[in-house]
């Protein structure tokens, strides 16, 4: 409190330092989103209270006066300060990443590699946002999106893609109990409910590959977490996405059930908000996105 008596107005010294350096009432005015008459008040009162001018108005011209220029050196140097202390708590604050996804992309892809990120990243605050439903890029929230499909997109920058390939996928102990050969109806089929059209079906797929036996799924499931999971414990053969699955295969707890092989016809597309802010944590999640999904 007491540092607050010696102190006059503080909107009256951010008034002085931009007149100082504006060299104009005016302009200092506008700067400042004021009328030129506030500026004026503002400076007389500080004037006043000081007992001495800080400016000699001149036709067409001001002119400070040299305590008015001792004054105005204390001042930049002093708002300067504020103004990087306040920076540098910014970009504390920036140093989180929120990253927005499917939750079959998040669950099989993005969380198993999240541990290299953050290895590589220890000061970088990772948030993942996990929903099927699309994800909204304007709100401001999310400051990368994984999303599967085919660009453009009329809310975000599309800065990398992956394509994919889609074969059937069972546990090796299903493998082993079925009938040796191609799919036929014996097989107990995993479906996913999706709205989207991108989605294979197996009633697609089977289209696709030409086979001639109508199917019957034995189980249906509204989320491809689930699809895997049940796929993984031996209940059946599910459409493999590669990209979501190959953990699995490489570890052994998924097989390809046969060499049938066909291309997805979306993509996996990493997508920046268009009002994008960029960040020390969002740059290096782009970068670390970029090389990981091309791996």
């Amino acid at each position: 409190m007491q540092f607050r008596r010696r102190l006059p107005s503080l909107t009256a010294l951010l008034m002085v330092e931009a007149v100082l350096r504006r060299k104009s009432f005016t302009a200092a005015a506008a700067e400042l989103g004021v009328t030129q008459a506030a500026v004026s008040r503002q400076i007389a009162l500080l004037e006043a209270e000081l007992g001495q001018p800080m400016f000699l108005r001149k036709h067409r011209a001001i002119e400070p006066t040299p305590a008015c220029l001792i004054l105005g050196a204390s001042l930049a140097q002093s708002f300067a300060n504020i103004a990087d202390t306040v920076d540098n708590i910014k970009a504390t604050g920036q140093d989180v990443v929120t990253i927005g996804a499917t939750v079959a992309f998040s669950s099989f892809w993005l969380l198993p590699r999240l541990a290299d990120f953050r290895s590589q990243n220890p000061g970088i605050q990772v948030r993942v946002v996990s929903q099927d439903e699309k994800i909204d890029l304007d709100g401001g929230e999310i400051n990368i999106a994984i999303r599967y499909g085919v660009p453009p997109f009329n809310d975000g920058t599309v800065i990398a893609s992956r394509e994919d390939y889609i074969t059937p996928v069972c546990s090796p102990d299903y493998l082993r109990r079925r009938q040796p050969g191609p799919l036929s109806p014996s097989d107990e089929f995993i479906e996913t409910h999706s709205s989207d059209p991108l989605w294979f079906s197996w009633s697609q797929w089977l289209g696709q590959i030409g086979a001639s036996f109508a199917h019957k799924p034995s189980l249906r499931f509204s989320h491809y977490t689930e699809t895997i999971f049940a796929a993984r414990t031996g209940q059946g053969v599910a459409l493999g996405w590669g990209t979501l699955v190959q953990t699995f295969l490489d570890d052994g707890t998924l097989v390809a059930l046969d060499d049938q092989t066909s291309k997805a016809e979306g993509r996996y597309n990493v997508l920046l908000p268009l009002k994008a802010r960029r960040t020390v944590a969002s740059d290096r999640a782009v970068s670390w996105l970029l090389a990981a999904l091309h791996a």
